[in-house]
């Protein structure tokens, strides 16, 4: 079952993630060389902002079927080995991003005390985006080999031609 609000929700938020790294920077060129007043943090904020998109765009990868792959060899196979060898895919990639998830949820729960140093972004905010990104791609891996053993199709169009 397809959530299409959570999803444009998800986009939109990287969207805003996209439009902070850029606008940030430029913000501070300008503060700085114009009127000699730079922001103090923006370079934090910026690496902050880069984590938090990287992390959260993940998920969207995952649910478009775009992970990186070799794609001439995997649509030259057919029949049951393709299926076989997506299954492996899907399960290997499933737990490596739990476990991911996983060891990022730890490392922040053993960090609640801890924030960056320039801004003071407590550590939970600056590595929650991991962990959540992390958490939902394995989900949506999940949801990708159960597509798979359903023989349902498993990629989606993209909604921006």
């Amino acid at each position: 079952m397809q959530v299409p609000i959570v999803r444009k929700a998800w986009q939109a938020l990287c969207a805003l993630l996209l439009a902070g790294i850029v606008l940030v920077p430029l913000v501070q060129v300008v503060m700085r060389d114009l009127f000699s007043a730079p922001l103090v943090g923006a370079e934090e904020f910026t690496r902050f902002l880069l984590v938090c998109l990287v992390f959260a765009s993940y998920p969207l990868v995952v649910s478009h079927g775009e992970n990186i792959r070799m794609g001439e060899f995997h649509d030259a196979m057919t029949g049951r080995f393709k299926r076989l060898l997506d299954g492996i895919i899907f399960l290997g990639a499933a737990f490596s991003s739990g476990f991911v998830a996983y060891a990022t949820f730890t490392t922040i729960f053993d960090n609640l005390n801890n924030a960056t140093p320039t801004l003071k972004i407590p550590f939970w905010v600056f590595l929650g985006s991991t962990a959540v990104g992390f958490f939902v791609a394995c989900l949506q891996h999940l949801l990708r080999l159960r597509r798979r053993c359903r023989q349902e199709p498993l990629d989606h169009r993209p909604e921006v031609s």
